[in-house]
């Protein structure tokens, strides 16, 4: 028997011994308002770590972001982790990937949010195991740099908001995605700005977080459309589907779905209406690496324009979004994966996920490339 097979023989048999659900509280650097709800301070992530009897451990992250479409809690999201999750976790094979992900869905019902740091963990466990980075494990690498989008936060007046625009350009960043459906004299006045300030060459799209009515929707889609507005996402509440197809039918502004696309189901819904060309995923909010993969497969085979996102978030999550980037042989969206290294105050990694310019550098080290700094874990840790 050759080393390689010895090897191989011994990884197979490795077997997953603990699952550890770690709930934080990550400081924002400023307070952080989407287009509903008060400001945030804070962004509430359950890390979780899988341990082995081998003595590798794998991480992943998600988030209590609530919002339409997520009423998870740090509570919440621990307790589905470590009473319903854990047991069919303990005692398998990291390898078991599909089987353990199916049993996941199986247990609790719509519970991406959950799922997501397993997904993501079992990943960084088998890159571990074997050496190999995630993006090898899913398909291999397509690209050594991912292109990010910044996400611009609307200031108290307009002088600061361009201000915040303008160092993102600066940095080499040329896509924008703004906050609308507070002020619609306002929202004009912005868009309008950017285009002015900028030029032709930068993408504009705009995102509601699911508050609008769908008279005011309209009005904003028509007064906006002369900028050259590349998607409008998520205007709507999650359940008027039909409202999205009505927009759809009646402005040329092509629409992007986020709050409503949980599952593979959502999605399909979306592609059978017509309510939507572009779909936003993010990593927590859609199961991990595991699910959103699947949500890309059936966008682009619906010829849907894919936007790779993130909640405000650690780089753990930003480098699973980063690995899933790097292995699609197709085209993306400049996408807000990398959000959470603009927004979080302190991370919990030893070496935060690197840019260049408005580019995230995919990872080569095994699994998902980066190691908890344990102190700053302790140091963010609540207890529930």
């Amino acid at each position: 028997m050759t080393a390689a097979i010895v090897q191989h023989a011994a990884i197979s048999n490795v077997k997953i011994t603990r699952v550890e659900a770690i709930p934080l509280r990550v400081p924002l650097r400023q307070p952080t308002k989407i287009s509903q709800g008060a400001a945030r301070n804070v962004v509430e992530v359950v890390l979780v770590r899988l341990h082995t009897d081998a003595g590798v451990v794998g991480v992943g992250e998600t988030q209590a972001w609530r919002r339409q479409g997520n009423a998870e809690t740090l509570a919440s999201l621990t307790a589905v982790i470590r009473d319903h999750f854990a047991p069919l976790v303990v005692g398998r094979s990291p390898f078991a990937i599909a089987a353990i992900m199916a049993a996941l869905d199986q247990a609790v019902y719509h519970s991406y949010y959950a799922q997501a740091p397993i997904s993501d963990a079992l990943l960084d466990l088998q890159g571990k195991l074997t050496g190999l980075p995630v993006h090898a494990l899913i398909g291999g690498k397509c690209r050594d740099a991912v292109a990010a989008g910044a996400v611009v936060y609307i200031g108290e007046t307009l002088a600061q908001t361009l201000e915040g625009a303008r160092a993102f350009h600066a940095r080499g960043f040329r896509s924008f995605n703004m906050k609308v459906g507070v002020d619609p004299v306002a929202d004009r006045h912005n868009v309008a700005a950017i285009r002015e300030n900028f030029g032709p060459d930068v993408v504009i799209r705009v995102d509601a977080n699911a508050g609008m009515d769908f008279d005011g929707a309209l009005a904003l889609l028509r007064a906006i459309a002369p900028f050259g507005i590349d998607a409008a996402e998520q205007l709507l509440p999650l359940w008027d589907l039909d409202g999205m197809a009505e927009l759809a039918r009646r402005c040329d502004v092509p629409l992007m779905t986020d709050e409503c696309v949980a599952s593979d189901h959502d999605l399909i819904a979306v592609i059978k209406r017509r309510a939507a060309t572009v779909v936003q995923t993010k990593i927590a909010k859609n199961g991990g690496i595991w699910w959103s993969r699947r949500l890309w497969h059936i966008a682009a085979a619906a010829g849907m324009r894919i936007y790779p996102g993130n909640h405000p978030s650690t780089s753990i999550a930003i480098a699973a979004a980063t690995h899933l980037a790097a292995a699609w042989p197709g085209p993306l969206l400049e996408g807000a994966f990398a959000v959470g290294a603009e927004t979080i105050a302190q991370d919990v990694v030893t070496e935060p996920v690197k840019m260049q310019g408005n580019s995230v550098v995919v990872p080569d080290a095994p699994g998902l490339g980066v190691t908890l700094d344990e102190d700053r874990v302790r140091h963010l840790r609540v207890d529930l």
